[in-house]
């Protein structure tokens, strides 16, 4: 059963590695490709810093020397990544923004603003949950995942091969996989693949299409993903 990585790089040969390591065979096919912008500019009062993404904490860290505040993190990845950036004061949270939004208004000594480092396009609202609690916040976009125009050869191969389990991590990746499906031509072949999805909100965007099955992780991680491909491999 080949296992189709749709998720952008450097997190799309990560994901793939661990899974060749469990011995599914993984086909890097990445269907954005994120750009980080070149400044960012941060307030003078500055409290704490949220990431919702790995790619906001690298994106942040290749623009800012800044490593002395307290940080919040989505889930267990970005707080890796943001620990290997040199950040010292890493909170993870349970893998979505209610969950994080949760953990930073429980946070003690939060007196200032918290600054959510996001891209262009998110799958959540983490400015108005913070708000909503009560918490000061700001949003700073700090790079763009920007769409291919066409599916990834590897990814046409294993659709027109048979059988193919395809791991999607967001709505958008999950809208834009089978977008990108029939403008292929490669619809039909669905229906012997199964969308292994990290969230039922993804399933739902992949729901758009008729799978052989749709399946969805018990927990917002990696781990939790590689445990569902190994139930069918």
């Amino acid at each position: 059963m080949t296992v189709v990585v749709t998720r952008p790089e450097p997190d799309a040969g990560v994901f793939a590695d661990a899974c060749r390591d469990k011995g599914l065979d993984a086909v890097v096919s990445p269907l954005m490709r994120v750009r980080f912008r070149n400044r960012v500019s941060l307030p003078t009062s500055l409290h704490g810093l949220a990431f919702t993404s790995a790619n906001g904490v690298r994106a942040f860290a290749a623009a800012s020397t800044l490593r002395d505040v307290p940080v919040f993190c989505v889930g267990e990845a970005s707080a890796a990544v943001a620990e290997e950036h040199g950040f010292a004061d890493v909170t993870g949270s349970g893998g979505d923004v209610g969950a994080l939004a949760a953990t930073i208004a429980s946070a003690a000594g939060l007196t200032g603003p918290v600054i959510h480092i996001a891209g262009s396009e998110r799958a959540g609202d983490l400015l108005s949950l913070l708000q909503e609690r009560g918490v000061a916040a700001e949003r700073i976009v700090a790079y763009d995942a920007d769409a291919v125009d066409a599916l990834p050869p590897l990814a046409v191969e294993a659709l027109r091969r048979g059988a193919a389990d395809v791991a999607l991590f967001s709505p958008r990746t999950a809208r834009l996989f089978v977008q990108l499906v029939d403008r292929a031509g490669l619809t039909p072949a669905l229906r012997r693949c199964r969308a292994v999805c990290l969230s039922q909100a993804v399933a739902d965007h992949a729901a758009n299409a008729r799978w052989g099955a749709v399946a969805v992780a018990q927990a917002r991680n990696a781990g939790a993903m590689i445990d569902l491909l190994m139930r069918r491999a």
